[in-house]
């Protein structure tokens, strides 16, 4: 534990001064635009549902994928792998950390889209019914749906010493959402598809992968997420010096 903590502490460090903490509000922001020119006529499903669809099945993924990518920048440069890997460091601590930034990033764009989507229910006066339960679900189901994706980037982030490579990748399997989301088969084990998947309010989802039950979505998510997890800390385990 005190190694983790160590390398956590080390890896704030090298992100305090990033400019990667402004990426954490574009999202957000654009929900928050989305929010403002939407019509919910009253309802919290429909603001909602206009506010996480471009949000959970574009944006969320990609930034996943920078994060991952971004997190790993300064080990790609000049032979930081090498320094990383001869210091007598657990690799198991190392590889904790960096998913630990990724989920904080994470959690951060999803608890500003939470207050994005507060702010536009007030823009259209829609205060006094607020649907906590819902939102709250939305929220954190979302962040941790998220899970899978970014064990995953920060694999391919740690395997292949390029900053721009594993970014193209994502972005190639993050736009085929738009079609997998319509399959009741294949979806819920799309790493890049879960998030949206659990975000959607389930009144305004009736087609496709929205009706795989909860029962059947969440061990698939914490599955994959486990699978992941421990096939990234193997492989970091095994890359050689």
């Amino acid at each position: 534990m005190t190694a983790y903590l160590r390398m956590l502490s080390a890896e704030r460090l090298k992100l305090i001064k990033s400019p990667i903490w402004l990426l954490v509000l574009v999202s957000p922001l654009i929900a928050l635009l989305v929010g403002f020119m939407a019509e919910p006529s009253g309802s919290w499903t429909s603001l909602i549902n206009s506010q996480v669809t471009l949000h959970g099945m574009l944006l969320l993924p990609i930034f996943t994928g920078v994060f991952a990518s971004y997190i790993c920048r300064f080990e790609h440069a000049a032979g930081g792998w090498k320094q990383v890997l001869v210091l007598p460091v657990s690799r198991a601590s190392f590889y904790a950390a960096k998913l630990t930034v990724i989920m904080v990033l994470l959690l951060m764009m999803q608890l500003l889209l939470f207050g994005s989507i507060l702010i536009a229910g007030g823009f259209h006066e829609m205060m006094n019914d607020i649907p906590w339960a819902v939102l709250l679900k939305s929220i954190s189901a979302g962040w941790i749906a998220s899970l899978p994706l970014a064990a995953l980037q920060l694999f391919v982030s740690m395997m292949w010493n390029s900053f721009g490579a594993p970014l193209g990748i994502n972005f190639m399997l993050t736009v085929p959402n738009l079609l997998i989301v319509n399959s009741e088969k294949y979806a819920p084990y799309y790493p890049w598809a879960q998030p949206f998947l659990v975000m959607m309010p389930t009144e305004e989802a009736n087609f496709g992968a929205f009706l795989v039950p909860y029962s059947t979505l969440v061990p698939v998510i914490f599955g994959t997420a486990v699978l992941f997890v421990f096939a990234g800390m193997f492989y970091f385990k095994q890359k050689e010096v």
